[in-house]
């Protein structure tokens, strides 16, 4: 109760609540409050022993990171853990969610993280730390000299909003329709009118959506919604008096070709905010799609804002998909997932570059596997062993060279092999699972399984973090506003855990 739904540990003294508890069961005596925030830290100590165990096991982690500023004020860092499990199965796990005193610098930010990463014993594992484009991130993980990815949302959220931006007449149509959305939202009267049409109509009585000046997907959202009951709503503002002007139908034509445009971006953005399903792998093909769905659409839009809106978005996609293909931390991911590999790029010959520095990675397993010969090695049969004397190690050093050597191109030469296999082989359907292909392909290819459990785990977005703290809002609410930072750590772990 207090964990699942936010109640605060008071509940247990709140009147109603008492009184429901006894008509439940008269004999049964209701914990104090203390009694129950000892038993949320009774079943935290245990629950993170039991996570602790878990993400022991883990061969690679991936993890999240956010800040988050409290109704007191007091701000937060989360870091959430993404690892698969014995069964090959996609899990994350809240590893802290820190009371945050201090400047949030990059160096404080790497220190608090490096702390936790300690506490829970994962600094050697750590493929790629996911976290937003602020600076103060980015140079947290240089410092802590991880493997950085720049949350996809993030960046789509930066893409769209710049391209609304930069779309002449799109702010002002933006403007007139948030006047609209204010007045249904404001005014009571307003508010009745547009139920009463609706209901009247036999529709399902939807209110307006605000749009967010920070979110692009609340532009698109109010959009959607005012274009879907435009009817009801046009009708609504002709009885009403109001100096707020409707939308007109050649408006209503726009914003019809802007969704159009904007929808395969939301679609991306909620394909890719997916905790349960592996999702790096997907940032690098969805952004090849974008680029083909809105290089299609240029040329079908007949009016001014939308073909503009669609001219200034292929831009910035095809600018990214081209960032994107060059670093390893997306283009290994894509490549190690069966139902894309090299037809995920958009350029055969990043894809080609991409292969090859799939090839050094499986080499280099293959041959941190192979034992290193000694330093003295026997004859072997055939060979003359010649007597005894102070010369019989004349040519060890070139012996010792060549069978490294030998080794050495060997291993070349097995993750070649192994690596030109897989990408021949036919892809599986884009809606099966990659991680059930590699449990069943884990011994035909057992160096690159090693690297798919590295990249299958890492999120495409910090998503996960901004969830614990949309939780977050609702444990340190104004009923709940003198928590501890330790009890608030403590409930968004439980609430979060499995």
């Amino acid at each position: 109760m207090v964990v699942k739904d936010s109640q605060p540990f008071s509940v247990v003294e709140d009147e109603g609540f008492r009184a429901f508890a006894h008509k439940l069961d008269p004999t049964y005596v209701l914990p104090t409050r203390q009694a129950l925030k000892a038993m949320v830290a009774e079943k935290y100590a245990k629950a993170k022993e039991e996570a602790k165990a878990c993400v022991l096991k883990a061969t690679a982690v991936s993890l999240t990171a956010d800040m988050w500023t409290s109704i007191n004020m007091d701000a937060y860092l989360a870091v959430t853990c993404h690892f698969l499990n014995d069964s090959n199965e996609l899990k994350t796990i809240v590893l802290g969610v820190q009371h945050f005193p201090q400047a949030h610098t990059a160096a404080h930010l790497a220190a608090a993280k490096a702390a936790i990463m300690e506490e829970w014993g994962i600094r050697h594992k750590v493929t790629c730390l996911v976290t937003d484009a602020a600076s103060n991130m980015i140079a947290a993980g240089r410092e802590l000299n991880l493997k950085h990815g720049v949350c996809i949302g993030h960046t789509i959220n930066l893409m769209v909003k710049k391209a609304l931006d930069q779309t002449r007449g799109l702010q002002e149509l933006r403007n007139r329709a948030r006047k609209v959305v204010n007045l249904f939202r404001c005014s009571t009267t307003a508010k009745e009118r547009l139920v009463q049409i609706q209901v009247q109509l036999g529709r399902p009585t939807l209110k307006l959506i605000k749009e967010v000046e920070t979110r692009w997907n609340s532009t698109f959202l109010m959009f959607e919604r005012m274009y879907g009951e435009r009817e009801p709503l046009s009708a609504a503002m002709s009885s009403l008096q109001t100096d707020v002007t409707p939308l007109t139908s050649a408006e209503f034509a726009v914003v019809e070709e802007c969704l159009g445009v904007l929808s395969p971006f939301n679609e991306a953005t909620v394909e890719l905010s997916t905790e349960k399903k592996v999702s790096a792998s997907k940032i690098i093909p969805l952004m090849k799609m974008l680029d083909y769905t809105i290089g299609e659409q240029i040329p079908q839009k007949k009016t001014t804002m939308a073909k503009e809106l669609a001219e200034h978005l292929f831009r910035q996609v095809r600018e990214k998909l081209n960032q994107f293909q060059i670093m390893s931390i997306f283009t290994l991911p894509t490549l190690l997932d069966p139902r894309f590999k090299t037809l995920g790029f958009l350029s055969p010959s990043k894809a080609d570059e991409a292969v090859q520095r799939l090839t050094s990675e499986c080499t280099y397993i293959i041959s941190s596997h192979t034992p290193r010969p000694p330093a003295t090695q026997p004859p072997t049969a055939g060979e003359d062993a010649g007597p005894s004397t102070s010369t019989g190690n004349l040519w060890r050093h070139l012996d010792v060279t060549v069978q490294q050597s030998r080794q050495s191109h060997n291993s070349t030469a097995d993750g070649i092999v192994e690596v030109q296999r897989y990408i021949q082989e036919a892809h599986i359907p884009r809606k099966e699972n990659p991680l059930t292909y590699w449990n069943t392909h884990k011994s035909l290819y057992p160096n690159l399984f090693i690297l798919a459990q590295r990249f299958s785990c890492i999120p495409a977005s910090s998503v996960p973090c901004e969830r614990v703290f949309s939780k977050a809002g609702e444990v340190v609410s104004k009923k709940r506003n003198r928590l501890s930072p330790k009890a608030v750590e403590q409930i968004l772990f439980l609430n979060k855990y499995n």
